[in-house]
């Protein structure tokens, strides 16, 4: 089983000669199970490099396709996801939705014919919808589980299992503080309510979930100084994405969803920050940052 990135940056695609090495789409990642079973996490910009080379190996494509949330930067390649366009293909869009916005609504507002010229309903691939909440579903020869996470609306996080290995991907998170919950109005009330409810470290909801995983990929957008006044935003310092693969006891860590202004050299160093972290506080995981074309065995 092989871990392809094709987008590792945050919130709005950063390109040019600063972001060559770590790469400036935004996030996607493939994970192929098999030569014909396919997952991928997120539409970001990414998702265009992956479909070209899709088409390029001139395979018939069945595959899942799960979005953490409908915020831009996770589903605004899949307009540009040529796979889409092309009959026989199919793929199952897994995510969360509301009474307010469906799994296809989410997908089908940023294709409205005011912003683009091929609406949602005109793609000859055939496309079917599963929403889900916090539960575990069925993926090809392995299984998909879904949680919430701290993030404004509503974001999940995904545990993908096959045997005995697992792969954790959680691309947009923030610390979950009670007393900063109390003030906050754009994280969904019944997110908020799920980790109030945990005992002890509200946290320990994602230590539980990435628990032993192979590899766990989660956002690492802010460095400590700069989350003082990110509070809110929905995404992590380096020192927490450091203790959740500790708390977890995973394998491998991949530092994931790059501030969009962070050059490559800035990168770096916040890698080999983490680096001396770990050794100084005796933790016990690999770590790595995601770049793109960047591939790893699971």
């Amino acid at each position: 089983m092989k871990v392809t990135f094709w987008g590792t940056r945050g919130s709005v695609p950063s390109p040019g000669r600063d972001t060559v090495r770590y790469g400036g789409n935004t996030p996607c990642v493939e994970v192929r199970l098999s030569d014909t079973n396919l997952v991928i996490f997120d539409a970001g910009t990414g998702l265009r490099g992956l479909g070209d080379a899709l088409i390029a190996r001139g395979e018939s494509i069945k595959a899942f396709i799960a979005v953490s949330h409908p915020h831009w930067d996770h589903i605004q390649g899949f307009p540009f996801f040529k796979p889409a366009f092309i009959s026989g293909n199919e793929f199952t869009i897994v995510g969360a939705q509301t009474k307010q916005l469906t799994l296809r609504r989410m997908l089908a507002s940023q294709m409205d014919k005011v912003y683009f010229p091929v609406q949602l309903n005109e793609l000859k691939a055939r496309i079917k919808y599963h929403a889900v909440k916090e539960e575990t579903i069925p993926v090809f020869n392995g299984t998909l589980t879904s949680m919430f996470v701290n993030h404004p609306s509503f974001s999940l996080g995904f545990r993908l299992t096959v045997g005995s290995h697992s792969l954790v991907y959680i691309s947009d998170n923030e610390p979950f503080d009670r007393e900063v919950a109390k003030s906050l109005k754009n994280v969904d009330k019944h997110v908020v309510e799920k980790y109030m409810k945990q005992r002890g470290d509200p946290n320990q909801r994602v230590f539980d979930f990435a628990r032993g995983a192979d590899i766990l990929i989660h956002d690492t957008t802010y460095t400590p100084e700069e989350y003082v006044s990110h509070v809110g935003w929905g995404h992590s310092h380096y020192l927490f994405t450091l203790k959740v693969a500790s708390e977890a006891s995973v394998k491998k860590l991949v530092l994931f969803h790059h501030e969009q202004t962070r050059t490559d050299d800035k990168i770096d160093e916040i890698l080999n920050t983490c680096l001396r972290e770990i050794k100084k506080r005796n933790y016990r995981f690999d770590c790595i940052a995601a770049a793109e074309g960047m591939e790893l065995d699971w």
